[in-house]
């Protein structure tokens, strides 16, 4: 936890809305990830390993705000 705790917010507010989003048309791919998991349809590795590799940023967003707000 001592990482998460030593990420600068900004950073991670940058990267989620980069990285985290991109690429932004047709949709964000985090999101069509999402809805890929919901359908049953993220079944194939590289589709896995996209879910985790633009999925990642918001993870460690979310931990580092819930460490913040403790």
């Amino acid at each position: 936890m001592k990482f998460i705790d030593s990420l600068p917010l900004f950073s991670l507010v940058l990267i989620c809305l980069t990285l985290g989003l991109a690429p932004f048309v047709p949709e964000p791919h985090v999101w069509e990830k999402l809805k890929m998991l919901v359908a049953g349809d993220l079944t194939r590795p590289i589709d896995i390993f996209d879910f985790a590799f633009h999925g990642l940023p918001w993870v460690l967003l979310v931990l580092k705000l819930s460490r913040m707000s403790r």
